[in-house]
């Protein structure tokens, strides 16, 4: 079978290409389309070295730094990809990969990050970002979203099967799309961290620093808890109005490599994690350091951190995005801390590895063809 796996674009490096690497280590001879592929040549060799077959808006002005503003253009763009000389199209999408244009015969399996969070869920948080202040801007942002909401419904139907990356999303999946997905949650890569039990004095919090991220959530918490240290790892938009607010135990270490963030994982007492996410890559990894989690308990962390009334625990959730919530959380984990072992966070990991996600995909999608191939 002639294979093409298609994802929204390859410029850095998160949840959805780690996705993208392991499917094409199940399918390595899969030819690659993207709508932009800015991918640096140092992470290259982790999409088997090859290039997208890519969109019109690769030459668009200002792509490399700000495809996000063609967003309107995205559906247009990703239907006018030639996939007609493909048996199997497997997509990855969290936007609009799923509305690949199928021809009759050929078999469409989309990984479900999420439907278009940008014009469901997250429209709100959307239109009170700076980049959207103004009447005008508002006018049209809501116009768009609400054609970005229209495509994305009457194009859900173009996969034959749909796998979504938690029970968070096949929910989300149901009730946006009116369709089933199979879950099966992403690789993390577990053998790349190994556990330390000598934890030390802080706190750790490591996430792109955007609004939606709610990171100042975890900061404010902080300004109630003075005796106690939090290092906060990354970057983004957000950086100087959270330095700005922040009390003087709360450090700002900026963008880490990949080494020194699991350094910092596997040092820190705990991580704590504001943001709901679809799935939630970052609490696995740290838990593969033996280091607990301390969660919003909602999306994806709920079914990747074991809270405090199993008999192993994991970590501890908090209710609501609030800076009180995070203390509670906070306190509560202090109380039961001979209960957060770092050989059950290690354990938990483990069963969101990569030798799990390629089984269990590749069975999958075996799945989707003999059934296929039967109709026909």
């Amino acid at each position: 079978m002639r294979i093409a796996v298609v994802h929204e674009w390859l410029i850095d490096w998160a949840g959805s290409e780690q996705v993208v690497q392991q499917i094409l280590a199940c399918y390595p001879d899969a030819d690659l389309f993207a709508l932009a592929d800015f991918l640096p040549d140092t992470l290259r060799e982790r999409v088997l070295n090859k290039r997208a077959t890519t969109s019109f808006l690769q030459r668009m002005p200002f792509a490399r730094e700000s495809l996000w503003k063609y967003l309107p253009l995205m559906p247009s763009a990703v239907e006018r990809l030639d996939l007609s000389g493909y048996d199997l199209v497997i997509s990855s999408s969290h936007a609009v990969a799923k509305g690949v244009r199928k021809r009759p015969g050929q078999i469409h399996v989309c990984y479900v990050h999420s439907p278009m969070r940008y014009a469901w869920d997250l429209e709100d948080q959307y239109l009170r970002s700076p980049e959207l202040r103004g009447a005008a801007r508002q006018f049209l942002a809501r116009r768009i979203f609400r054609y970005l909401r229209r495509w994305d419904v009457r194009t859900a139907a173009n996969p034959d099967a749909l796998v979504a990356n938690s029970r968070f999303v096949a929910a989300r999946i149901a009730r946006t799309w009116k369709r089933d997905a199979h879950v099966i949650h992403p690789p993390v890569d577990t053998e790349r961290f190994t556990t330390r039990s000598d934890k030390e004095d802080f706190f750790l919090c490591a996430s792109r620093l955007q609004f939606y991220k709610r990171t100042d959530v975890i900061v404010k918490a902080f300004a109630s808890l003075p005796d106690m240290r939090l290092i906060v790892v990354g970057d983004g938009p957000q950086r100087q109005e959270l330095e700005a607010m922040a009390p003087a135990n709360v450090s700002f270490v900026g963008y880490q490599s990949d080494d020194a963030l699991k350094d910092y994982l596997q040092r820190a007492k705990a991580l704590l994690f504001a943001a709901e996410e679809d799935f939630g890559i970052l609490p696995v990894e740290a838990q593969a350091c033996g280091t607990p989690v301390i969660a919003f308990g909602q999306g994806g962390a709920l079914e990747t951190v074991r809270g405090p009334e199993t008999a192993t625990p994991t970590g501890v959730f908090f209710p609501r995005q609030e800076p009180a919530d995070v203390v509670e959380a906070i306190r509560l984990f202090l109380a039961n801390g001979s209960r957060f072992t770092p050989g059950a966070c290690r354990a938990n990991a483990l069963e969101f590895g990569i030798g799990r996600f390629r089984e269990a995909f590749r069975g999958f999608v075996e799945g989707v063809v003999s059934e296929r191939a039967g109709v026909r």
